[in-house]
């Protein structure tokens, strides 16, 4: 796996996706190498993660990710999912996350079909996971795709934490 060329192709799935609406949904974007050999998109919100702490690498955070690796390149898969790592330790909220997910995921249902090959049945820190069958040349386009997809559902992320909202 080039690791710059995937680096390159993320960048630029970023620099098109529509930032109007990112604004407007106050969500964030970052492209970063996991570990040594996985490109991925994160998107995500301040508000996700506990105040004075990087939203990327906060303990307790809410991110969406989008990411290849050489293993997910030979199968031709582009991999997605939500984690929601921490939620008991999120400032302001007092949320169980058994519970979180399981709100989520009952919101989620009437979204399931449109995600390609998504499951949910997973602990409370895999909101959902997924993956898409790509071919190279479309990738940037999938990535867009994929994050236009999240944001249509990025308001049952908020609705959720809501409801956990301290007084």
């Amino acid at each position: 796996m080039e690791i710059p060329y995937y680096l390159n192709l993320f960048t630029k799935a970023e620099e098109m996706l529509d930032k109007y609406k990112l604004n407007q949904r106050q969500v964030k974007s970052s492209v970063v190498l996991y570990g040594k050999d996985c490109v991925v998109l994160k998107l995500y919100k301040l508000s996700w993660a506990n105040p004075s702490q990087d939203p990327l690498s906060s303990a307790s955070r809410i991110f969406f990710s989008i990411w290849v690796s050489p293993s997910s390149l030979k199968e031709q898969k582009l991999l997605y999912n939500i984690h929601a790592l921490k939620l008991r330790d999120l400032k302001n909220y007092s949320i169980q996350s058994k519970k979180f997910a399981e709100i989520f995921r009952n919101s989620f249902k009437a979204f399931e079909s449109k995600w390609d090959n998504v499951r949910v049945d997973f602990g409370p820190l895999t909101l959902m996971e997924g993956w898409k069958e790509i071919e190279p040349e479309n990738l940037v386009n999938d990535i867009i795709g994929l994050s236009h997809k999240f944001l249509e559902i990025e308001p049952i992320v908020e609705a959720t934490l809501e409801r956990f909202k301290k007084a």
